[in-house]
Parts: structure tokens; sequence; C-alpha cells
């Protein structure tokens, strides 16, 4: 796991309920560059994929809808 996202355990702070629910202010203080690093380390756990593997482009198809 990479050490840039790794989980601080020691960092609580008791707050009330609409406080917590509150993620959009603490990624509006960060970078593009941050943001989508956070999201593409995200989406390659969720799925499993290294970040040197290609996508595999032969599993989907296109067709013409009528």
């Amino acid at each position: 796991m990479s050490e840039e996202f790794r989980m601080d355990k020691t960092a609580f702070k008791a707050t009330n309920a609409e406080d917590a629910d509150d993620h959009v202010s603490e990624w509006r203080n960060k970078s593009l560059t941050e943001r989508l690093n956070a999201a593409w380390f995200l989406i390659r756990h969720a799925y499993g994929a290294e970040a040197e593997k290609p996508m595999d482009k032969t599993v989907f198809s296109m067709r013409k809808r009528i």
C-alpha cells in the first residue's frame, strides 16, 4: 500500500454527524493532481489493477443500435 495514502489512525476528532459527513470541504483544499491521484489509487485497488498493466480492450464490444 502506498505511504502517501496510508490512513493516520491517531488522528481522531469527536464531532457531530453533519460535520463528519462533510467530505467536500476536505477535497476542495487539495489540488487537482492530488484528487486525481487519490481517485486513481482507489480505482486501482477496487478493480485489482496494477499501474503498469494496460487496460484489456478485448473485453468490450461495440454494436450499432437500430
